[in-house]
This record gives structure tokens, sequence and C-alpha cells, in this order.
């Protein structure tokens, strides 16, 4: 019977006729789009830095310096700050990626004046007091410790590293304990200095404003903002297949489950297969009990606490993995059963049922999605940030709809050899 759509649903996406894309003469974009019935704004956002820029003895620097933007401002101290949000119910945050540091804030219309001036206080006019730095040192290293006696995290974290190597991808963006404790307090004004600016800067807006008070706002705030020292994104080397399957192991004693995580190259966010993998991929290992590989490793055969599959697609690489958890006495009867499924599914098409039971889920998540200012915003981030296009959601259900079980095979024979996998575990040997 096919896919059915609600044309509806579609026609109320955003697009070209309600997204308002301004751009700054400090080269800041904003995209704006009103939502007249919320009382609240929702702002997301992201600056052109990371832990690209780390230097190697010093991992964990960008996001060491995003977390201190908050600590105090040369307006007020770390207390005052947060009074100041709490006094209107607003929230404030920043996290720091590779390419990127994203933030986010949400406040009632009327005190949005007050979220964006605190807002450029923490981003242009950080103190990095010696008192909270310390604090903040000191529990970012009790976050790497517990970090580091995960079993989840150390498989990924050994397999980013055998898949993207001499990479920003293959290496923490929190850094280790030996590089967090190295960073001093000059490294922070020093990185904040060189890497943070306006340029490549992206904000998006949804709420009650007019687009054009929202453009208002930040240029009287942000307009004047400049950094002449604020550096350009490095370039990053090519990531290569893996040419046979390699295996590597994390010991964790003690551990009574053990974790992997497998794969190879995937599609990069802008690829034309990146749809047709990414429906592949949860018929494979996301949809309902997390796919076939989900019912076969863990439903079936018992082996497996959990197993899914994911596409991680950056603009520079991607990867496609498999994740599970195991009592390590299972963890190798676990890896052929995976390989086995991985080889079923370059050898076979999956079924028309399996596509168009993704296709449904896949248009019908997207509206639930637009139904908050949150939802919206970090759609309309996604789209500047991959270029994608302000028309791209009402695009989106043909996107879906355009994918065929032979397109899925020819994107899953494109990435996926199953004799040449990186394969990464940790935990204690059965």
């Amino acid at each position: 019977m096919g896919v059915k759509i609600n044309t509806e649903h579609w026609k109320s996406m955003p697009g070209t006729d309600d997204i308002h894309r301004f751009e700054l003469v400090n080269g800041i974009v904003l995209l704006a789009r009103q939502n007249a019935t919320s009382p609240s704004i929702q702002i997301n956002g992201y600056m052109a830095y990371g832990s690209m820029f780390d230097p190697a003895e010093k991992l964990g620097l960008a996001q060491f310096t995003t977390l201190g933007l908050m600590k105090g401002t040369q307006q007020r101290n770390f207390a005052q700050i947060y009074d100041a949000l709490e006094s209107v119910g607003a929230s404030l945050g920043f996290a720091s990626s590779v390419h990127t540091t994203s933030f986010s804030g949400r406040a009632l219309s009327e005190d949005l004046p007050l979220l964006l001036s605190l807002m450029k206080e923490s981003i242009v006019q950080p103190t990095f007091p010696v008192d909270q730095i310390e604090r903040l040192r000191a529990q970012f290293l009790t976050g790497l410790e517990i970090r580091d006696q995960s079993t989840a995290d150390m498989a990924s974290m050994r397999f980013d590293a055998m898949m993207y190597p001499n990479h920003p991808y293959g290496v923490p963006v929190d850094g280790f304990s030996h590089t967090v404790r190295a960073i001093t307090l000059s490294d922070l004004v020093e990185f904040h200095r060189e890497h943070v600016g306006p340029r490549g800067m992206v904000i998006a807006m949804v709420g009650s404003p007019t687009p054009e008070k929202m453009r208002a706002h930040i240029e009287e705030i942000l307009g004047d903002w400049k950094n002449e020292d604020q550096a350009s994104e490095p370039p990053f080397q090519p990531v290569a297949a893996p040419r046979e399957t390699r295996r590597e192991h994390v010991e964790l004693p003690g551990k009574s489950q053990s974790d992997l995580v497998m794969g190879t190259v995937g599609p990069r966010r802008l690829d034309e297969d990146y749809i047709a993998a990414s429906l592949g991929n949860n018929v494979l290992g996301q949809f309902g009990m997390f796919g076939r590989i989900g019912e076969v490793v863990r439903e079936q055969s018992g082996l497996a606490y959990y197993a899914s599959t994911h596409i991680n697609a950056s603009s520079e690489a991607g990867s496609w993995e498999v994740s599970a958890g195991v009592n390590p006495a299972n963890m190798d009867r676990a890896i052929d059963l995976i390989i086995g499924e991985l080889e079923r599914f370059t050898r076979e098409a999956v079924s028309l049922e399996e596509l168009e039971d993704t296709q449904s889920y896949y248009l019908g998540r997207i509206p639930m999605q637009m139904e908050s200012n949150a939802g919206v915003a970090g759609a309309l981030i996604n789209l500047e940030r991959y270029q994608l296009g302000l028309d791209y959601y009402r695009r989106y259900p043909q996107l879906v709809l355009d994918v065929t079980p032979e397109k899925v095979l020819e994107a899953a024979r494109r990435y996926i050899e199953p004799d040449k996998l990186y394969i990464a575990t940790s935990g204690s040997h059965a």
C-alpha cells in the first residue's frame, strides 16, 4: 500500500517563507522563526571552535575553556550569573565538540535582553576566576576517572583511536586526566583569545518576537563584537576504511560486563547516500528492539544486554558502528553473530515492509520534534551547519520516500565490508 504522509503536517514545517536568515557584519548568522503563540523564546547556536584546536599535550582545553565561561565575567561573579538566570526562570549552557561549541538558552520573551546579555558576558568577557577554575578542574578530573572505568566508554574511545589515527575525531573531546592537569589558567585565557570569536557563529531563535525584533536584539548586543585574532579551522586529514579486520582490547579487571564497538567508515552528512544509509541503519540496528542485530544477538541468542548500530555522520568523516554490552564469556560469539548480520545486510536488500516501517517512523518523528521551540531551533541549526537549504524540511518527505531497498543495499555495500572491520572491546577477559 505504500507509506502515507499527512501533507498538512509538512506544509507547517519551517521553510523559506518563515525562516528568516540574517548575516551580521561581524560574521554572525541568525536564523529566526516566529511562534506568536509562545510566551517564551529558545536560543540555540554554536561558535566555530572546539577540540580540533587542542594541543596534543593539553587535550580537553577547548572543553575546559567552555566550561569556564560561566564561572565569572567582568560584570558578575559565578553566583550573580546564576542568580540572574534563576530570578526569571531562564536557562543558559555551553558544551564543546570537535568542530564547534554549542550553546542553548531559554527565557520568557520579555527577558530576552537579559538572557542575551548574560550570554554575551559569558562568551566575550569571562574572567576564569582561579577558585572556580580549580573547583571545575576537580569536577572535570572526577568525571574522567568515572569515564575511564566504563567499559562502554573505553571501547568507544579505543574504536575512535583505531578509526581516526592522527585525527581530531580519534581523541576524546574531554581529554585525559594528565592532559587536563597540565592546563594552566593562562592556557584558558590564551585559548579564549585565539579561538572564541564571531566568525562562524550561528544563532537560531524561535519564539514570540518578530524576526526583525530578534535581529535587532542580536545586533544591539553582539553586533559590535570582533576578534581579529580568531583562528581559522585547521585542515583535516582524510579517513581511510580498514584494509583488514583489526581487534584491540582495553582490559578493565573485575567487570561483569564487557562492551564492544565495531565498524568502519560511514557516510558524511552531506553525502548523497546519507539518507539511504540512515534508513538502512534503522533496519539493521535501531528499529523496535534494536533492529535485526538486536533481534538476533539479544532476543534470539540472549548474548547481549543491548546491541544496536549507529551512523555518526559529521562534516569531515563518518563511521558506521555496532555497539553491544555482553557477558565476557559471550564476546566472541556475539561478534560472530554481528558479522553474520552485516554479511546478510550487504548481500540482500532489506524487505519492502522493513523499509516502509522505517520510512513511516522517520516521517512521524520530525513533526513531533517541531512541536516545541527547542525542537525547531535545533532543526534550524542543522540547516545552517550542514548547508541543507531553508526548504529542507519541506523536501524531506520526498527524500525519505525516494529511498528504495536497492538504494539501501547500494549504500550498505559502499561502506560495509564485513571482513574488514575495526573491533574494540573493553572489560575483563572471560
